[in-house]
C-alpha cells in the first residue's frame, strides 16, 4: 500500500528545520539584572519573588512550582539555606537564598497571605493548585521577551542553568556545580554547561602537577 506524500512537504526534509533545539542558554549577568529591575519597577511582587527563588535555587521547573511556603520559611522567616527533594532523581539537593531572594519572597507571602502549608507559588486557575510548568514557562518567555532577548533560545532551564553557569565561569569547580544542581555524575554536569574541549584544555593547562 502506497503512503501519499504531502504535496507542501519537500521531500528529506529535517525534522528540526527552523527549529532551535539543544539547551536553552542561560542569561548573562546584565540580563538578570536588566529583567530584575523591570519586575522592581513594575512591582510585580510574586514575578519578582519566581524570578529571584528561580536563580538562586537552580532547581528544575517541577521542583520549583511544587514548593510550598515551608521549604524555604518558618514562620515568616525565609532561611539562608534551603533542602528539597527532586522529584526527577529522588535524591535531596540544597541552595542558597541570598537576601534580596529572601526580602522579595517575604514581600511576597506577606502579601499573598500564605500559610506555612500552602504552595509558594499558588495558581490563579481553578484546575491547578500550585502554578503548572505551562504557566511557568510561559512567564519566562514573559521576561525574556521584555528585555529584548530570543524568546525561542530561553526556557525554563534557562533560570536553571543561569546561576550555575555564573559559578563555573568565575570558579571553575565542577564538582561544586554538580552538588548545586543535584546531579548524581559530573559528566552529566559536564554536558548540562555545555563545556568545550578548548575549555577543558584551558583548565588542563593552568593546572601543574
Amino acid at each position: 500500500m502506497q503512503t501519499k506524500l504531502n504535496a507542501t512537504q519537500p521531500l528529506n526534509t529535517p525534522w528540526n528545520k527552523d527549529k532551535i533545539i539543544g539547551q536553552k542558554r542561560p542569561l548573562k549577568l546584565q540580563e538578570v539584572w536588566a529583567i530584575r529591575i523591570r519586575l522592581q519597577l513594575a512591582q510585580q511582587i510574586r514575578e519578582l519573588a519566581l524570578f529571584n527563588l528561580a536563580i538562586d535555587s537552580k532547581l528544575r521547573g517541577c521542583d520549583l512550582v511544587g514548593l510550598h511556603v515551608s521549604d524555604i520559611a518558618h514562620g515568616h522567616t525565609v532561611m539562608h539555606r534551603a533542602i528539597v527533594l527532586q522529584q526527577k532523581t529522588q535524591r535531596p539537593v540544597q541552595f542558597e537564598i541570598t537576601e534580596q531572594t529572601r526580602e522579595a519572597l517575604t514581600a511576597w507571602i506577606t502579601h499573598a497571605k500564605l500559610k506555612d502549608d500552602q504552595f509558594l507559588f499558588p495558581s490563579r486557575k481553578h484546575a491547578s493548585p500550585h502554578l503548572s510548568i505551562r504557566q511557568y514557562a510561559r512567564v519566562v518567555e514573559r521576561w525574556v521577551i521584555s528585555i529584548g532577548l530570543d524568546p525561542s533560545a530561553y526556557g525554563t532551564h534557562t533560570m536553571r542553568r543561569t546561576k550555575a553557569t555564573l559559578i563555573y565561569k568565575r570558579t571553575k569547580n565542577l564538582r561544586a556545580v554538580q552538588l548545586l544542581l543535584g546531579h548524581t555524575k559530573l559528566e552529566s554536569t559536564v554536558r548540562y554547561l555545555g563545556i568545550e574541549v578548548d575549555d577543558a584544555l584551558e583548565m588542563a593547562e593552568q593546572t601543574e602537577v
